[in-house]
């Protein structure tokens, strides 16, 4: 049976693992012993550095991205290991984001990545037998899997088994013991009351007589006997089951000796549970984030600080091959968990539940506790956010905008980010790369209404923001709301090939000096949605995270000249961006193929092993085909085309309809229906070099 409070757990779970890697990360380099970490931070209570955006790592990549096996493959039926290694094939780029590149034969998933390339099948592309036992039991089978225990609430044997599954792609024996226990705690989690009964419980999931099960006994041992002193429990750690002894870039051995000692000795407090595990050293990230996984489903949203909560605000970063999907909010995946559970247990999820997820467009309800979907402020001073946490357009929520003492001159906006900037991120850990969320030609809507508390009336303007030059277009007359609810709505302007990177309100008022407004904004509702008409103007990209804004590219050097995006390759080189649920659609752009012969545009694509291609093959030859780990020709005519000579391309999907043009002539046309909608880009099969200008999409 799913739990009474499940949705919220699962969100308060999600909350404490990205507390605890965000935690983590700034000590996770192997320099920051544990004794460093105490001689520079003393005992930790807060985050050690501030991040502007925390850009996500591979913690918190794979129980974002791994989990789409269910979504994209095991609908219907039972998980298997070859879902989830197509899900890494599907959404890896290779060498950059995700998981990290350390190189074949140092680290596990670099390792597996080049299998599953060379055709190598699940469960074999992790095991020992093909990668040897140090490749194979590093730290990822259980970093991987925090997804697979939220899904599965108080049902360990299941969690374990899915955890297992999905591991098995990438380790073996304590790599995949290590997926089962920690899946197993996050799921007892839900209902137990105390760690140790987790602990106890979860151990019923792996060999009582593996290397995982010792450790975690051995800790539990030395728990009760000095059950405060977890300085002492690390140095047993050091000496018993330390790196030293456990080989390899990152064993998963020792690092479960951590988590199992910060479960202990944090006592189920989520702030204290995370700190003992970056306060031990190791692989910090990792061992925090997974415990706050646990401890965030057993103590629920009541047991995470502010101080840890807040910096979050409900938004991550991820580094997929999707940048639509890269732009990560934390309460819709937690909803999306959530149905994934109902649909697992085969139980009805509840009326509300469904109404507020809305897979294909931007949707925010505020109806989680304290929850604020990313939400910014330009001007903390004089527009403070929270959520409301009892007054929402039809349920209890929304985002509540504190005015304080606003007079004339004073403007603040309040704003959804549509799409992130290099500038904003303190590094450029796992490369994220973006497509923005907001489109010329959306509808935005919200419901908004205001309590006057003092002063002159506030007064609201709806606007987006371009990210070339940082203009504000506001997209309405300035409004006066009062204290009932009513629908500001509209149309995104055409932004001349620019990038939108907010959504939002300008807020100012025209009271004096003396009678400062003062007053409470509530914004509910919040959508963006609707077919997107725009242009892309490379005069107005840059290059960031090694990536053409706002293609996520696959392969290949891909750079700026000019009006132009240029890709030169030695090998087959893909770029991808665009609404990921884009269904019908005219994409159009201008293809000067100079070097190589397969050239053209991909569409409905879900990834990097699945899309649509249409565009020139071979000398005097175009096609138009599918790829679905594996490439199926669907039509092809005769077409004279040389090198050097600047082509309008145009692809055409309509409903099963696909078309394609050159230069306005209708070249081929089929009937398919295995994409329903995706992102776009374009694709080199054999390399080469080619440019791409003047790109339009309706």
């Amino acid at each position: 049976m799913i739990p009474k409070n499940y949705l919220e757990k699962v969100y308060a779970s999600i909350l404490a693992m990205n507390a605890g890697i965000r935690l983590g990360a700034p000590v996770e380099p192997p320099e920051w012993t544990s004794e460093m970490i105490q001689d520079v931070f003393g005992e930790i209570k807060d985050y050690v550095k501030v991040y502007d955006v925390f850009s996500a790592d591979d913690d918190a990549n794979g129980p974002i991205f791994f989990i789409r096996a269910l979504l994209d493959h095991a609908r219907n039926r039972q998980l298997e290991p070859q879902d989830v290694a197509k899900t890494w094939l599907n959404y890896l780029r290779e060498g950059l984001g995700m998981v990290w590149w350390g190189g074949d034969q140092i680290s596990t998933e670099h390792t597996v990545y080049l299998n599953l390339k060379k055709g190598i099948q699940a469960p074999r592309s992790g095991s020992i037998e093909l990668n040897g036992e140090i490749l194979a039991e590093q730290i990822g089978g259980q970093i991987f899997i925090d997804s697979f225990g939220l899904i599965f609430p108080n049902n360990p044997v299941k969690a374990a088994q899915y955890a297992e599954i999905a591991a098995s792609v990438s380790h073996d024996r304590n790599g995949i013991y290590g997926a089962r226990f920690i899946a197993a705690c996050i799921a007892l989690a839900f209902t137990k009351e105390t760690v140790l009964e987790i602990l106890l419980e979860a151990l019923e999931q792996i060999p009582a007589e593996s290397t995982y099960a010792k450790v975690v006994r051995a800790v539990i041992d030395f728990h009760k006997l000095h059950p405060d002193d977890f300085r002492a429990c690390r140095d047993f750690l050091e000496d018993e089951w330390g790196y030293d002894k456990f080989t390899g870039v990152c064993h998963i051995i020792p690092n479960a000796g951590v988590c199992i000692l910060a479960l202990l000795y944090g006592e189920g407090n989520v702030s204290r549970t995370i700190e003992i595990a970056t306060m031990c050293g190791w692989d910090t990230d990792c061992n925090a984030g997974t415990v706050g996984s646990i401890v965030g489903a057993l103590s629920g949203l009541d047991g995470i600080a502010s101080n840890y909560r807040k910096p979050i605000n409900d938004a991550i970063v991820a580094s997929s091959v999707s940048g639509y999907l890269n732009n990560v909010d934390l309460p819709t995946f937690a909803k999306q968990i959530a149905l994934l559970g109902y649909r697992e247990a085969r139980e009805e999820p509840p009326p509300r539940l469904v109404e507020s997820y809305k897979e294909k467009e931007i949707y925010f309800d505020f109806t989680l506790p304290g929850s604020t979907h990313g939400f910014c402020t330009s001007y903390p001073f004089k527009t403070f956010l929270r959520n409301s946490g009892n007054k929402g357009f039809s349920t209890n929520g929304s985002l509540e905008i504190i005015v304080f003492r606003m007079y004339e001159g004073d403007i603040s906006t309040v704003f959804y980010r549509t799409f992130y900037r290099r500038n904003l991120f303190m590094d450029e850990k796992y490369s994220p790369t973006f497509a923005p969320t907001a489109y010329s030609g959306q509808t935005v809507s919200m419901k908004v209404k205001v309590e006057r508390l003092h002063g002159k009336a506030i007064v609201l303007t709806p606007y987006v923001r371009t990210t070339s030059d940082k203009k504000i277009i506001k997209t309405k007359d300035p409004i006066i709301v009062n204290s009932i609810w009513q629908t500001i709505e509209f149309t995104v302007p055409n932004t001349k090939g620019d990038l939108i990177e907010e959504v939002g309100l300008m807020i100012h008022s025209d009271s004096s000096r003396t009678e400062r407004a003062f007053g409470k904004i509530f914004l509910d509702e919040f959508r963006i949605y609707g077919k997107p008409s725009y242009e892309i103007d490379f005069k107005k990209q840059v290059v960031e995270f090694k990536c053409v804004t706002p293609f996520s590219h696959h392969r290949g050097k891909w750079t700026l000249e000019e009006d132009a995006m240029k890709m030169e390759s030695n090998e087959g080189a893909f770029c991808f961006t665009g609404h990921y649920f884009m269904e019908d659609a005219i994409i159009e752009a201008n293809i000067k193929p100079i070097k190589g012969n397969s050239h053209g545009i991909l569409f409905r694509s879900s990834g990097i092993e699945q899309y649509y291609f249409a565009g020139f093959d071979s000398e005097n030859k175009v096609i138009l085909g599918s790829r679905d780990f594996g490439a199926t020709l669907l039509a092809e005519a005769d077409y004279r085309w040389k090198h050097g000579e600047l082509y309008r391309l145009k692809l055409k999907a309509m409903d099963n309809n696909l078309s394609f043009y050159i230069n306005d002539e209708l070249l081929l046309t089929v009937q398919d229906d295995t994409f329903q909608h995706g992102m776009w880009g374009f694709y080199a099969f054999e390399g080469g070099e080619c440019t791409y200008t003047d790109i339009k999409i309706n």
